[in-house]
């Protein structure tokens, strides 16, 4: 099965002129408050490093006239910030950190929310996927792997963030794709995902490098395959999928929205930061350290990228049986 991102050149021209107006408009606005930055994940994992690291840049650079204040709500897979943000309508200093379960909980759960409500702000990178093994596994090759799952006899454990998010969707993507069955192992983050594969309570995971890194930097974790189109740099011994064979390509969005109702001129103050972080040396080390793809995007041409990709993520979840 093949999921992937089709770059619109058209579609990032026009999000930059919208930043050529942004700054100008912003300075008509500043917070008067500390803003709140609801996280729809738990912490340790991809979203929840990434939220925070966004608040240290623009902290340290002074981008933001009040400090911005990191809150967890990874409830239901997303669903309890989903619906916190619903309930700040009008409300100018809350955004929030997304990543796929921005389309996908809604998709399985009738929580009430339509995305398309939300304000768009801005998508900071997209985030790669890599399935993974404990460095002391004899799992070294991607045959290897499933001919491991297959002697399992179903009691393979795959580890991941959630249930029906990004990481039960590759999961689901690769049982389809290579005819095996595996234990799904939800866990609240990303970051207890990876330490559980360490630990050796889970046999793989499909984590985001940036939530593994450090483990594999330490020799404790083995990349087997990457799900991304092109090598990842990072990993230049470990081959794509479809290197091997096999088309499966999947990315996760790093973006930011704000709740529906939001003034004009605190969008493009928002705007205006986020633009400013995405050219710092520090946001550019990390994406190039972690694996990240540099695709900033924003306003109407982020929103049709959510709408675009929550059409595709309906027919996905639909193929697995995930739909609603």
């Amino acid at each position: 099965m093949t999921y992937t991102l089709t770059r619109r050149l058209a579609i990032v021209a026009t999000a930059s002129l919208a930043l050529l107006a942004a700054p100008a408009a912003a300075q008509d606005w500043k917070p008067i408050k500390p803003v709140e930055m609801v996280i729809m994940a738990g912490q340790g994992g991809g979203a929840d490093r990434l939220a925070r690291l966004f608040q240290s840049i623009i902290q340290k650079e002074k981008l933001s006239s009040m400090p911005l204040l990191p809150v967890n709500k990874g409830g239901g897979s997303g669903a309890e910030a989903l619906r916190y943000l619903l309930d700040k309508e009008g409300d100018n200093h809350t955004i929030m950190a997304t990543l796929n379960s921005y389309y996908t909980t809604p998709l399985r759960t009738d929580i009430g929310v339509n995305i398309e409500e939300f304000t768009p702000i801005a998508r900071m990178a997209l985030d790669t996927f890599v399935l993974w093994v404990n460095a002391d596994s004899d799992v070294h090759t991607l045959d290897d792997y499933v001919a491991a799952v297959k002697a399992s006899g179903g009691t393979w454990k795959m580890g991941g963030t959630g249930t029906g998010q990004e990481d039960s969707l590759v999961t689901a993507m690769l049982e389809k794709e290579f005819g095996i069955t595996m234990t799904y192992v939800p866990y609240g983050g990303g970051g207890d995902v990876a330490k559980n594969l360490v630990g050796k309570h889970v046999d793989s995971t499909v984590n985001n490098p940036s939530e593994a890194m450090g483990f594999y930097n330490a020799g404790r974790l083995r990349p087997i395959a990457a799900l991304t189109p092109d090598r990842i740099a990072a990993f230049p011994d470990t081959p794509t999928m479809g290197e091997l064979g096999h088309d499966l390509v999947y990315w996760m969005q790093r973006s930011f929205v704000a709740p529906k109702g939001m003034d004009p001129a605190a969008v493009a103050y928002y705007t205006s930061m986020f633009e400013k972080l995405s050219q710092t040396e520090e946001w550019q080390s990390y994406m190039s350290e972690q694996a990240l793809l540099n695709e900033f995007l924003t306003g109407d041409a982020l929103q049709a990228y959510f709408i675009e990709e929550r059409g595709k993520h309906a027919d996905l979840l639909n193929a697995i049986g995930e739909g609603s």
